[in-house]
């Protein structure tokens, strides 16, 4: 029965290993992982009115988005950028295929962890305080504000 236990923890080990090698390599969301939190946006055009209203509402927040350690994709009409530089089609195209979201559908808004993990995924307009509360609730959003407090007081 002892052999039983081995072969689970094998199989385990053997399917996160699996899930960490599953993005593909050209996705620029894994170079992020464990540095920031992206937050990707992908609508089928510019001229969509939750698009433009989001994006100007983070413009307007910015210090409160990079307090987060947040970095803005937006995918328009299966055009790629990070934060207003533009990305490769491959790039792109990896972005779309790993989240799993068409670049014709629905305005997309998903959050993603430090941890590569998917926070949020909704359909339309999302309000980024919503994202920033959100990621306040995050533990290791919780542990790098104790951090900062304790380095910002004097001794």
């Amino acid at each position: 029965m002892k052999w039983i236990g081995h072969i689970g923890f094998a199989l385990s080990g053997a399917l996160m290993s699996f899930n960490a090698l599953a993005a593909n390599p050209a996705n620029p969301l894994v170079s992020d992982q464990w540095r920031a939190r992206p937050l990707v946006l992908v609508t089928p055009s510019a001229g969509n009115q939750g698009y433009q209203r989001m994006r100007r509402l983070i413009s307007n927040q910015q210090t409160a988005f990079d307090e987060r350690d947040m970095v803005l994709y937006t995918i328009e009409n299966g055009i790629g950028q990070r934060n207003g530089a533009d990305m490769t089609t491959a790039e792109t195209e990896a972005i779309l295929e790993d989240l799993g979201v068409k670049p014709d559908g629905a305005l997309t808004v998903i959050l993603i962890g430090k941890d590569g993990g998917k926070k949020v995924q909704q359909t339309g307009f999302v309000n980024p305080e919503e994202l920033f509360t959100t990621i306040d609730r995050m533990p290791m959003r919780r542990q790098e504000r104790t951090a900062d407090d304790r380095a910002s007081k004097p001794e």
